[in-house]
């Protein structure tokens, strides 16, 4: 099954937010979320965790990496529950310490208001993004108890990003990839997200496809359960391979020019995808990057 809406999709285990930017939330004794979305959709996630958790409080909020739409709204969480710890990888830490990484997110969380409105989300936080310290960094094999046989281990998964972490529920079967997969778009396309390195993002990729899940979250947009885990970690590699493939075409016909080949991606890929989608200034930082490593791994820089 695929399943693109909020709520429980698991028990205990909750989509929050908006589908296309969620935060996840396991409860249980110990309850604890995962990602935390754009800044400005800050209020919509206090009130749905409040929803659901009543007059408990999480107790820590787990990041996948430090990308804009993935730790926007920690200031604003960790205001409305003052317990909440953050836990993240000592990379992520340093990035998150970096007054010019902190501008970028805080730049990208603005940029993406218009294109958010736009599409129909409904924007209920005007702040700007908070910085905020990580209180727990984790790292590769560390394991945290949950309570009731239920912990989660993690995976150091680099690729989209070096400082990328990958959660996963072994009792529960359930895995946080985020972005260490494919992203499905609502269109169905699959957009490959090797943003740091390719040959790691395949590793990690391959890696996570061999747990044993039964509940898959990715980055944006949708949940995987059941026989859809194992087609969407195939379709993911079968893309990632497809699109190295297609770059590697393009920088030989512009002759190596970055710019052109972007361009020409953006053209075929974003321009054709339908709404929502990643808004335009993620994407082609994105794409920038994932065009620059192919280029280098081709020793053209």
């Amino acid at each position: 099954m695929v399943i693109r809406k909020t709520g429980e999709v698991a028990p205990g285990f909750y989509v929050l937010g908006h589908p296309n930017t969620p935060i996840y939330l396991k409860v249980g004794e110990r309850s604890v979320l995962f990602d935390a979305g754009f800044t400005f959709l800050g209020q919509t996630y206090v009130e749905a965790l409040l929803a659901v958790l009543g007059e408990r409080t999480p107790d820590i909020l787990f990041l996948t990496h430090a990308h804009f739409d993935h730790c926007g709204t920690v200031g604003h969480l960790k205001e409305a529950f003052p317990k909440l710890k953050v836990a993240a990888s000592a990379r992520a830490a340093e990035i998150l310490a970096k007054p010019k990484a902190l501008d970028l997110i805080k730049k990208l969380n603005r940029s993406a208001r218009p294109h958010a409105e736009a599409i129909g989300l409904e924007l209920v936080l005007e702040d700007d993004f908070k910085p905020f310290n990580v209180d727990i960094v984790l790292s590769e094999g560390e394991e945290i108890d949950l309570g009731k046989e239920s912990f989660i281990r993690v995976m150091e998964t680099p690729g989209h990003t070096r400082d990328f972490l990958s959660y996963y529920l072994p009792h529960e079967k359930i895995l946080i990839a985020s972005e260490a997969v494919g992203c499905s778009e609502v269109s169905d396309h699959m957009m490959v997200e090797f943003v740091a390195d390719y040959d790691s993002y395949l590793t990690s990729l391959r890696r996570l496809s061999k747990l044993d899940v039964d509940l898959l979250c990715q980055g944006h947009n949708k949940v995987f359960t059941g026989e859809d885990v194992g087609r969407h970690f195939s379709d993911s590699i079968s893309a990632t391979e497809d699109y190295k493939s297609w770059v590697e075409e393009l920088l030989a016909e512009e002759d190596g020019d970055l710019v052109r080949v972007v361009e020409r991606i953006r053209v075929a890929e974003w321009e054709k995808l339908s709404e929502p989608k990643q808004p335009l200034d993620g994407y082609l930082l994105n794409t920038e990057a994932r065009v620059r490593c192919l280029a280098a791994r081709k020793g053209l820089l």
